[in-house]
């Protein structure tokens, strides 16, 4: 039988083999993309339940829901999910900044045809 979910009005989400699909998170009043996760079942359920974000860590292998420990939380403000259910869009009020280095984004650094990395001025600490 052929997949529906690009035609379906019922969420499905497609997880890959490690039961997770791609999330990502930019700020629902500027656009800004704030950075890129993952999320398996639970994370998406704690997410709409609690209406902050979860995701789960592939590095620490466990649930984690942004901010815990900086206070830097992530209220969201809508889920959307991609035409085959395999990635999701989390439109969201940050509590302050959205990356682990401090800065507003976790994509402040841009790469140059040399392959180095130009840090981005409207993206710096603090």
């Amino acid at each position: 039988m052929e997949d529906q979910r690009d035609t379906t009005d019922r969420f499905d989400p497609r997880f890959d083999a490690a039961g997770l699909v791609t999330a990502i998170v930019t700020d629902a009043d500027t656009q800004v993309l704030l950075m890129v996760a993952h999320m398996n079942a639970e994370a998406i359920a704690r997410t709409r339940e609690t209406g902050q974000a979860y995701f789960w860590s592939r590095s620490r292998a466990s649930l984690w829901r942004k901010g815990e420990t900086s206070g830097n939380g992530l209220a969201l403000v809508e889920m959307r999910v991609d035409c085959d259910q395999d990635a999701l869009l989390l439109r969201v009020r940050p509590a302050g900044p959205a990356c682990h280095t401090g800065r507003r984004s976790c994509f402040y650094r841009r790469v140059e045809a040399d392959g180095s990395l130009t840090f981005l001025a409207d993206d710096a600490q603090g």
